[in-house]
């Protein structure tokens, strides 16, 4: 099996490779003890007899024969030191929480050989091995090569990881007849025609939604005002805007624009040959969406509107019908596991904290946003100060940093949390395979641009010198809604790759979706009619919380505050909180078993800690006992892999170390 997946150590041997230890078919020995049974009354009464194989081959010899019947190629092995391999198969078994085959007492007798003379059981039992591990090793081989997935099971090994390997079989068994095909296509269609037709009634509410929409400047008053708050003209001057008046008629008329495209889109898509214009409908309501802070609206009522019309519209054009452009295949196949994987990464328990966070953070981004374009006239803010008039979150967000972004950032980060709800909404229990480029936007938005808003959010007390209470709410949603994106990232990845195998167009299964044989139906089906302990296990699944990570999470929030305690100073206390926040954002990521590996990152931030007050020099006895303590904590906790569910993830499996 180490051969068969190509691991690093089956080209490693801590032993001398023409050593080796003879074998015996179960069948021989079975053999043999039924003819001390038969002979027993000729038998001496005491009689040591060796049974195995008369030859014995060398380790080496097995491994370079195994490869050539495996990968068809000369399989090289290294001998390495004993103490190397002894102090691996430790770190493996003791620091890592792996289970190793290799433990270290084998590796003191791997020098060791034996021949065995099995001439007493010739003379004794007539016996000879009718076997030979030479003679059966091909087929073992063929074996394996034919069924990975029933070869690993019925050798007790963890069948997910050659998951994969059933692709291309599965394919040819469930491969139909062009006849076949042809039928069940005609009824796709057929069945799909009948569900554009249920579902019309969206683009009837798209065309009242863009009614609404032309006329709300008229309704708004929005082309004649020309009184503003104060706060809207302290925006204006501050951040050098045109006139309120010209960015008011701006927006009125991309509302009357927008309105009527959208009614026009809308009526297009009544008709399943004009599929794009939902698409189009979908461009307008993303447009929709930004127009508010392109223009810095000086009316909250249009910023609302525009906000509230474009992720309806956005909603009605794809997300509540069936999105045109998806594969026929994909569509007709109604698997929604991975192959190897034991459950569904794309249900909607899967995807409901990640919706509920990002809710929560569009709500707050808002509040943020209302303050920059001049809509309230202050923030909410009950720890943090910030100059003599305006408090922390005030002055954080009218700050250079801030205002170094040509729009709002607050209403920036409320579309962003906008998007994350409404592709996390978006597509059913198989939406891995069957929308693959709307999966990798979306841990887009979560994934790298969540860790870029958390670095920003981390940053606010070195580069601005105070903090802000909801913004550290906005970040904390988006920290947490990380390690629940990432198994569907992986899903979709182990897709593309096994599709592109099977000889499938690489671009058209990201962009369109497909089918892919081998998968399987999550049989617990989770629902939102679950007892709420179950609903709740059901909605985390492939994430775990080991004590290890919670642990270096909260060191990671100590670090953070260290410089309350320790009165610390810059640079030092700048190094502390940055790379306080720092750990903790890798723990909670590392938490999503898929991406488990991760923690290791944090060692190097541990050894940062302990280097820190001698390259810093700014420290004092207290502070600089607490980084040390801390950085060997932090590398301590790092290390173990931690408790982990039952859960697989295919051949993602030998990357949870």
């Amino acid at each position: 099996a180490r051969i068969y997946e190509r691991q690093l150590v089956s080209h490693l041997y801590p032993g001398d490779l023409d050593t080796g230890q003879p074998f015996l078919h179960l069948d021989d020995l079975t053999d043999a003890l039924l003819a001390i049974v038969e002979r027993r009354k000729g038998l001496p009464p005491e009689a040591s007899i060796l049974l195995g194989e008369a030859e014995t081959p060398t380790f080496g010899e097995l491994q370079r024969e195994i490869g050539r019947l495996l990968h068809g190629e000369k399989w090289e092995t290294r001998q390495i030191p004993k103490a190397l391999a002894k102090t691996g198969a430790w770190i493996e078994g003791e620091i890592l929480d792996q289970d190793p085959f290799i433990k270290p007492y084998m590796v003191d007798i791997s020098d060791d050989h034996y021949e065995i003379d099995i001439s007493r059981a010739r003379t004794f039992l007539a016996w000879n091995p009718k076997h030979s591990l030479r003679g059966t090793l091909p087929k073992m081989v063929a074996a394996l090569k034919a069924d990975p997935v029933g070869w690993y099971k019925a050798n007790k090994l963890n069948s997910a990881r050659v998951a994969s390997e059933d692709v291309e079989r599965e394919q040819e068994k469930t491969k139909e007849s062009p006849k076949q095909r042809h039928a069940m296509m005609r009824e796709h269609m057929d069945h799909m025609r009948g569900m554009h037709f249920d579902m019309i009634w969206v683009h009837f509410l798209n065309m009242l939604l863009g009614l609404w929409l032309a006329t709300s400047p008229f309704v708004f008053g929005t082309f004649g005002e020309d009184v503003f708050s104060a706060a809207v003209m302290r925006v204006t001057e501050e951040r050098g805007l045109w006139e309120p008046s010209l960015r008011n008629n701006l927006t009125a008329w991309s509302d009357v624009i927008s309105g009527l495209l959208i009614m026009g889109f809308a009526a297009l898509s009544l008709s399943p040959r004009f599929s794009w214009a939902q698409w189009a409908n979908t461009a307008v309501g993303v447009w929709l969406l930004f127009a508010p802070l392109i223009f810095w609206t000086p009316s909250a009522a249009v910023y609302a509107n525009d906000t509230f019309v474009g992720t309806l519209v956005i909603a009605f054009a794809v997300l509540v019908p069936m999105m045109p452009g998806m594969s026929h295949e994909g569509m007709m196949d109604d698997s929604d596991m991975p192959p190897g994987w034991t459950y569904s990464p794309s249900t909607y328990l899967q995807r409901l904290p990640i919706i509920a966070l990002g809710a929560i953070g569009f709500v707050i981004s808002r509040v943020l946003a209302a303050y920059q374009l001049g809509h309230i006239e202050g923030v909410w803010e009950p720890f943090f100060a910030g100059d003599v008039v305006l408090n922390g979150t005030e002055f954080i967000i009218t700050s250079d940093v801030s205002k170094a972004w040509p729009i709002a950032d607050g209403g920036l980060g409320a579309t962003t949390y906008m998007f994350e709800v409404l592709m996390g909404v978006m597509g059913g229990r198989s939406r891995w395979r069957t929308m693959p480029w709307m999966v990798l936007l979306f841990g887009f938005v979560v994934v790298p641009l969540g860790v870029v808003s958390i670095y920003f959010i981390i940053i606010q007390p070195i580069l601005i010198g105070t903090y802000c209470t909801l913004c550290l709410l906005a970040a904390f949603a988006m920290l947490v809604m990380i390690p629940y994106s990432l198994d569907e990232l992986v899903a979709m990845g182990q897709f593309l790759l096994q599709n592109t195998r099977r000889g499938r167009p690489f671009w058209r299964s990201f962009f369109m979706g497909d089918a892919l044989p081998g998968g399987g139906k999550d049989e617990k089906r989770p629902g939102f009619d679950l007892p709420p302990g179950q609903l709740v296990s059901d909605a985390v699944r492939g994430v775990t919380a080991p004590w290890t990570l919670v642990a270096s999470a909260v060191l990671g929030v100590w670090l953070m505050f260290s410089r309350l305690v320790f009165g610390s100073e810059p640079p030092m206390a700048d190094s502390d909180h940055l790379v306080g926040a720092l750990i903790l954002t890798v723990a909670v990521i590392a938490m999503a078993e898929v991406a488990r590996p991760l923690r290791f990152i944090n060692i190097a931030f541990g050894l940062w800690l302990i280097a820190a007050p001698w390259l810093l020099l700014e420290a004092d006895g207290a502070a600089i006992a607490n980084s040390v303590i801390v950085g060997l904590a932090v590398i301590g906790l790092s290390l173990p892999r931690g408790t982990c569910s039952k859960e697989h993830y295919g051949g993602w499996d030998r990357y949870v170390v």
